[in-house]
């Protein structure tokens, strides 16, 4: 199934390569793609549990969905995330 998240704290394409790189950890997931100017993450799943976590996956390196509040530790991590991304080949 196709899903999309809308996140918080996306900035740049350093966000995005780090996004679509823990992500590609899932196994469950495929077509990862990350459009930066909507800030939405798209990807295809085997069912609704994934998608979930995806969620949490997405909110643990600092990129929490909009119905999460955005605490000053989620944009602390979204930094670091952003500043690897930025720095990975």
């Amino acid at each position: 199934m196709k899903a999309s998240v809308i996140i918080q704290n996306l900035k740049c394409g350093g966000c995005a390569k780090t996004i679509i790189s823990k992500l590609s950890e899932m196994n469950a997931l495929s077509d990862i793609d990350v459009d930066i100017e909507t800030a939405t993450v798209h990807f295809t799943c085997e069912n609704m549990d994934d998608a979930i976590l995806v969620k949490d996956k997405l909110k643990s390196i600092g990129y929490p969905s909009i119905e999460y509040k955005n605490s000053v530790a989620a944009r602390a991590r979204s930094f670091v995330s952003c500043a690897n991304g930025k720095m990975s080949k």
